[in-house]
């Protein structure tokens, strides 16, 4: 692969669109632009990220930790693009220089196809086709569509909620480049390919698209088979999964000791593990009049993020051909320098034990995964049976833009999933009250 290739300015469904001449943005600011003033982004505030939306005391939301993310991707996607123009001088001009702007973009979107309450949200999608009552649709569907929904993944939706066509009309109107769609796919490659995992990149309502964008940036072919092509990432899916991985990891870590879930002790220990004794010290005196532990706990966690930083670019840079190449294997946290990365499996440990396990986070994906499973239950009957009286009160329950009424099954059981992981927390669960009764709208 080869960056001139690998950065285009081409729009998916625009691709002949000739840019404003009074638009100065770049093509890739415009993406940024796109996203942030889209609803779709918006919504992301009252989506749960790891802990139960905030009472007293704020922690992140998937719009925080994407806003967080987007922002270390910035920084990640410069300084590699610095390095490699000092690498290679003739790729000046060739569109390198947006790197940071490409990964930004991307990064902001990483989020925006997962449903309400997290990853149980996704579970719960799963296991209803997997084991549930939706079992009984697999004989009705497309062996590629029945992969897609007994695999559902978030990344897989950000692409589709990006790209799909609903009634001739790119979705929310985002028309998005070609790099900056291509820098969101972690796993290019289709569900029929991901085995156990439940880990791919797009559905089958938008493996075309994918193939078009994958063909056009250059991505290498690993494998093509009937089932379908995997492809090599994209560089700059690098830099997003480490901007992701640095903040849901910290940030995570922050949360808890607001949460009193860490001591302060424990997540300054956990922080000032990323550096060796004499740094400590330095970050420890470095601010004598700081004595708040919430205020040192925020300083350690900034020098944390810049530690990895600072890691992953220079990882990215000395891997840059087997990047190229499609061979770099796992991801760039992976390959952190053995002190780091000590200090990152325990940070993961202890995250893992006492904020994952913890009694907030189970009641939340407990109650979520009820909620998202219910909602699928009765929806995927409505779309089946859409002349029975209740199937009519809840189908008018959705914006006309979901296609439940389309014709065939599989279009209806994706536009339920367009449906379901477009809604936020709170919707989600007054939905849940008020069909089961729970509640009554105030006359």
């Amino acid at each position: 692969m080869n960056w001139k290739q690998l950065i285009s300015h081409n729009r998916l469904g625009k691709e002949h669109t000739q840019k404003l001449a009074t638009e100065l943005r770049t093509e890739f600011q415009r993406d940024f632009d796109r996203l942030i003033f889209s609803a779709a982004f918006r919504r992301m505030q009252n989506k749960t990220q790891v802990f139960p939306l905030p009472g007293s005391i704020f922690v992140h939301n998937r719009l925080t930790h994407s806003l967080e993310v987007s922002s270390v991707g910035r920084s990640l996607g410069t300084d590699v693009a610095r390095e490699l123009l000092k690498r290679h001088p003739d790729l000046a001009g060739s569109g390198v220089e947006d790197i940071g702007a490409i990964v930004s973009a991307a990064c902001l979107a990483h989020d925006m196809g997962n449903p309400p309450f997290g990853h149980s949200g996704e579970r719960a999608i799963r296991s209803f086709f997997s084991e549930g009552r939706g079992q009984k649709l697999q004989a009705q569907l497309p062996p590629a569509v029945w992969a897609d929904l007994t695999h559902f993944d978030g990344n897989a939706n950000a692409f589709r909620l990006l790209t799909h066509q609903f009634n001739g009309h790119r979705r929310g109107g985002f028309v998005m480049t070609y790099s900056t769609l291509a820098a969101i796919v972690k796993y290019p490659y289709p569900a029929t390919l991901c085995g156990r995992k439940n880990k791919f990149g797009f559905f089958e309502s938008e493996r075309a698209d994918f193939c078009t964008i994958a063909r056009e940036l250059g991505l290498k072919v690993i494998e093509e088979t009937a089932e379908g092509t995997r492809f090599a990432r994209h560089p700059l899916v690098f830099l997003t999964e480490a901007a992701d991985d640095i903040c849901y990891q910290i940030m995570d870590i922050e949360d808890a000791h607001k949460l009193r879930l860490l001591s302060d002790a424990e997540t300054e220990d956990l922080l000032l593990g990323f550096f060796d004794e004499a740094t400590r010290q330095r970050l420890r005196t470095a601010y004598p009049s700081v004595t708040d532990p919430a205020d040192r706990v925020v300083y350690y966690r900034s020098c944390c993020v810049g530690a990895l930083e600072r890691a992953c670019v220079e990882t990215f840079v000395e891997n840059e051909d087997s990047i190229l190449d499609g061979t770099f294997a796992g991801s760039l946290i992976d390959h952190l320098p053995p002190a780091l990365a000590e200090a990152y499996a325990h940070c993961s440990d202890v995250a893992r034990h006492k904020i994952y396990n913890s009694k907030s986070v189970v009641d939340i994906e407990l109650a979520g995964y009820h909620i998202i499973y219910t909602l699928l239950e009765l929806m995927t009957e409505a779309v089946q049976s859409p002349q029975k009286a209740y199937s009519e009160l809840l189908l008018a329950q959705a914006s006309p833009q979901y296609e439940l009424r389309a014709e065939s099954l599989a279009d209806r059981m994706m536009a339920v999933l367009d449906y379901l992981s477009g809604m936020t927390d709170v919707y989600a669960l007054d939905l849940y009250r008020k069909i089961s009764g729970q509640s009554l709208p105030m006359v």
